[in-house]
């Protein structure tokens, strides 16, 4: 047995059965492996950072890591963008990352690169197999580590003489890492502070705003008169019908400092104390009050449901009662706006969607108009590095076997990093939605060019525009085997939801915003 089948052999054991890759020489004898071991799914994609994005949608979905396939230190770094999102994330994802053989690395071939370097800026757990005998230890630890705290990203960087040499030998499955203890101080310190005062925030992130968790924070604030907020991005947050109706901290600096303002008390739930995503001149870095206390229940890394069940018998919190759900929305008419799209999509989505949000600018106020939606599960930008919405998408409808309609709202200019996760749509048959939110422009930036007090000019403005050459999205989808179709009015745009409801495979819908 060479190093190569020890480790897909090893894998397998551990509980990963999907592998993300984008190959190349140095992984050969990986890919030689699948073919004589059954069990691994193999998903081809066309760029390493669609590959890297994908895993980490896929984990957010199915709840357990996916290994990525990724070509040399430059195959790594092209993948980084969306490591980066998954880290933020809190994505288990096991990277194995071919490289020179050990006795060929000191010739520097032009692939060399100081691949554990660029491994460590995303990574929280690296190694190097040197030798065949080693391969399959090595990748039963990659994969404990890839579930610490809820989720971590390993990275096996893997010589390519370590995976053809004979001698490899499968590893047992290691426990599972999991999420760090609760602290039972910090529980007695939040109920402290919940029965004595009435400026609490609860602030939730990552578990804390799935349905179960969702239950316990409303005993809690009923119980207490605390006011509950989301953080402004989470992987993967529960909403609609019979789940609790939360807003989320304000992007924008100024918004988001009033939003904050009246608290006194913020406990945080999985979540960081807000800051703004850029630095503003004359604005503060910290979107709270400075009068405001910071508590910390449960930290990203932590079980927030263990921590949620002891603060809520500490209170004496009665027990859960429904959430209150309103009508779902009816289908809006006319020309596109960010409400009607907002409410068409709650009018017409099926129930338990899955929607990969990278609308930028244009998708900030969608909460409010979808609260009452169908339930579904929202996957945000957690890291803020844009490109990942198709790939996150893709990779969330393989972690929901494929049984769950994934709906992108995608914004143009953002869609152009990461196109090619059309391909992989198209050749998995993915029941895909995109709909480009097609404004042929960065429109972020020029609001953030206001933020930044800089005046832009012609020259500036021309490098925020995409339609000189226009981009046609029917035809690029089209020409990945994609259907595809335009929309002018919500109205059309609806009807093609519904047409691509219908049958198991992506379809693309350019809207003209």
């Amino acid at each position: 047995m060479n190093g190569a089948e020890s480790l897909v052999r090893t894998l397998l054991a551990s509980g990963v059965d999907t592998c993300f890759a984008n190959p190349g020489t140095s992984e050969m004898h990986f890919v030689a492996a699948l073919d004589q071991i059954p069990g691994m799914h193999c998903v081809l994609g066309l760029q390493e950072n669609v590959v890297t994005g994908m895993a980490d949608g896929y984990f957010r979905m199915a709840g357990k890591p996916a290994c990525t396939l990724l070509h040399c230190g430059p195959g790594l770094s092209n993948g980084l963008g969306n490591l980066h999102n998954a880290r933020r994330a809190k994505s288990g994802v096991v990277n194995i990352v071919g490289d020179q053989a050990t006795y060929h690395r000191p010739f520097d071939a032009p692939l060399t690169a100081d691949t554990e370097a660029l491994a460590r800026t995303v990574s929280g757990w690296v190694r190097t197999s040197l030798s065949s005998a080693n391969v399959g230890r090595d990748a039963a630890v990659a994969v404990q580590a890839a579930h610490l705290g809820g989720g971590s990203i390993s990275t096996l960087i893997l010589p390519s003489d370590a995976s053809w040499d004979e001698g490899g030998e499968v590893a047992e499955p290691l426990p599972k890492a999991g999420f760090s203890p609760m602290d039972p101080h910090a529980v007695e310190v939040a109920a402290h502070i919940l029965r004595d005062n009435k400026d609490v925030l609860l602030l939730l992130a990552g578990g804390a705003v799935l349905a179960t968790a969702q239950a316990l924070v409303d005993r809690i604030a009923r119980a207490t008169g605390a006011s509950v907020m989301g953080d402004f991005v989470n992987a993967r947050l529960e909403r609609g019908q019979g789940r609790m109706r939360l807003e989320r901290v304000p992007y924008n600096t100024d918004e988001a400092v009033n939003a904050l303002a009246r608290f006194r008390h913020i406990i945080l739930v999985n979540a960081r104390a807000p800051v703004g995503f850029f630095a503003y001149p004359g604005k503060p870095s910290r979107q709270y009050s400075p009068e405001a206390q910071i508590h910390v229940l449960t930290r990203p890394e932590q079980d927030p449901m263990a921590a949620l069940e002891a603060l809520a018998a500490a209170l004496g919190a009665a027990k859960a009662t429904a959430f209150v759900s309103g009508r779902r929305p009816e289908r809006v008419t006319g020309k596109p706006s960010p409400e009607g799209l907002a409410l068409t999509l709650a009018a017409v989505m099926p129930e338990h969607a899955i929607i990969s949000d990278e609308s930028v600018s244009y998708g900030r106020g969608f909460y409010q108009h979808t609260f009452d939606a169908p339930p579904h599960d929202w996957l945000h930008l957690a890291g803020g590095a844009i490109g990942d919405g198709l790939p996150v998408a893709t990779g969330a409808a393989i972690g929901a076997d494929g049984e769950r309609r994934v709906i992108s709202l995608q914004a143009d200019g953002s869609a152009m990093y990461s196109l090619q996760s059309l391909w992989t749509q198209a050749r998995e048959r993915l029941p895909c939605t995109t709909i480009i939110l097609s404004n042929r422009k960065y429109n972020i930036l020029i609001g953030e060019y206001k933020g930044v007090g800089a005046v832009p000019g012609p020259v500036a403005m021309d490098m925020l525009d995409l339609s000189n050459p226009d981009i046609d999205w029917v035809k690029l989808a089209n020409g990945m085997g994609v259907e595809a179709a335009p929309a002018a009015t919500l109205e059309q745009c609806a009807d093609l939801m519904r047409q691509s409801f219908k049958q198991k495979a992506p379809f693309l819908i350019e809207l003209a915003i």
